[in-house]
């Protein structure tokens, strides 16, 4: 592993006592994934990749909790898969503020530990062993923060703007995401529990801006702001009701959009009445890499067949084509993706869809966790062959692919729209 990580407390488990069954960590599929098999990825579908339907406790004081609210209805299937909380550590404040309140009645049974830092947590960040335990500690750990900085940025791409966003970390456990890449050994949901403060500030800034001057790539007429760069809006609605807030406080917002990407059809955000302004940024990818990469997530073809719902719901509908991973096949995969988006989304979703499109930037330091829990996943990902070495600002080294392999691959991507897809407007591909 990584030198710059040292070991935490705790005990390190065996493998054979903290990973996932295969089934757990692949629930689509029966026996060992194979990228090169398609059959092996698709064994229930007979070959057909988009069918219609598609630990030990931490240490620490933990809060007596007898007068907390009574806990909600029960969990549909897809949270309780996803999420079985036994763990809250939380900053003192955030679990007396009311968000916190209200996420602590939704977990009665979890054990509450006070902590100074969400940054800091004893037996999570920076313990070793919690590499073996990837999809264990996002299922049966939350981590309730208040957010001190209150900052947006500019972007450019797929948003004018990056809004502080409410949470870090997922429940989900894509292979390929940057979120963990600074947050140690493990990468469990945080929720910021501020969520009033969020909003305040966002209020402000947009205010500040003003009625847009011109259209750009972003949008037409309104300022879009990402509310969920280092999370997934739709899983944290799981948990509270910070996504419904903000999703609530920009459809009074004339001049703003809010827009997040997911991977995550919560059907629950259908009756949050966002107005139009709320962009839902599906993201896809082929099946065949689907199904190694995207860990826990809804399958793909779930997430296009909802396209249709969400939109009739008030959500502007968008898609992220990403990550692009380059591997044999990946044409004709990506093909056959885009002529099922052809095939199955009506006219009233394609009239108002955009994309972009992302080829993969992977990252050194998350290849070493990666291979301490799911290994095959690298096979795809680390691929020095192709790869460059690529500096960031906040100084992580990531590889990408080589100059003479990546501009290539973006214009067969493109080609592969244009004729497949031509309604999907590109608002930018690298």
């Amino acid at each position: 592993m990584p030198p710059s990580h040292q070991a935490g407390p705790g005990p390190r488990l065996s493998r054979q006592e903290s990973l996932f069954p295969l089934g757990d960590l692949f629930p689509e599929s029966a026996g060992d994934p194979c990228p090169e098999t398609a059959g092996d990825l698709y064994p229930e579908t007979a070959g057909d990749p988009y069918p219609e339907t598609a630990g030990e406790p931490a240490p620490g004081p933990a809060r007596t909790r007898s007068d907390r609210a009574p806990a909600p209805a029960a969990p549909s299937p897809e949270a309780a898969r996803l999420l079985d909380v036994r763990e809250i550590h939380a900053e003192p404040a955030a679990a007396a503020s009311p968000r916190g309140r209200q996420i602590l009645a939704r977990f009665p049974h979890a054990r509450l530990i006070e902590i100074d830092s969400h940054w800091r947590v004893p037996h999570l960040h920076g313990n070793e062993g919690n590499v073996e335990r990837w999809v264990r500690v996002k299922t049966e750990t939350l981590v309730l923060g208040v957010r001190k900085t209150l900052t947006t940025r500019p972007n450019g791409r797929s948003a004018d703007w990056i809004a502080p966003g409410a949470s870090n970390g997922c429940a989900m456990a894509c292979a390929y995401c940057y979120v963990p890449r600074r947050k140690g050994y493990a990468n469990p949901i945080t929720v910021f529990t501020n969520i009033d403060a969020i909003i305040a500030h966002l209020g402000r800034h947009v205010a500040g801006q003003g009625v847009k001057p011109e259209p750009n790539q972003c949008d037409p007429s309104a300022w879009v702001y990402d509310v969920g760069e280092n999370g997934d809006c739709s899983v944290d609605a799981l948990i509270c009701d910070n996504t419904a807030d903000l999703i609530r406080a920009f459809r009074s917002w004339p001049t703003a959009k809010a827009s997040f990407a997911t991977k995550f059809v919560n059907r629950d955000l259908l009756g949050l009445d966002p107005r139009g302004r709320t962009r839902v940024r599906f993201s896809v990818m082929p099946p065949r890499d689907s199904r190694l990469l995207d860990i826990r997530c809804s399958p793909v073809a779930e997430r296009i067949a909802a396209a249709e719902d969400f939109l009739e719901a008030g959500y502007e509908v968008h898609f992220n084509l990403s990550p692009v991973v380059l591997r044999p096949g990946w044409e004709a995969d990506w093909g056959e993706l885009l002529r099922h988006l052809d095939d199955v989304l009506p006219p009233a979703v394609k009239a108002q869809a955009a994309a972009e499109v992302i080829l993969l930037t992977h990252n050194r330091e998350l290849h070493e966790v990666n291979l301490g829990w799911h290994p095959r996943a690298e096979d795809l990902l680390w691929r020095p062959d192709l790869q460059q070495a690529k500096r960031s600002q906040n100084g992580d080294t990531n590889v990408r692919y080589r100059t003479g392999v990546k501009g290539p691959a973006v214009r067969r991507l493109r080609e592969l729209i244009a004729a497949h897809a031509p309604w999907l407007t590109l608002r930018y591909a690298f």
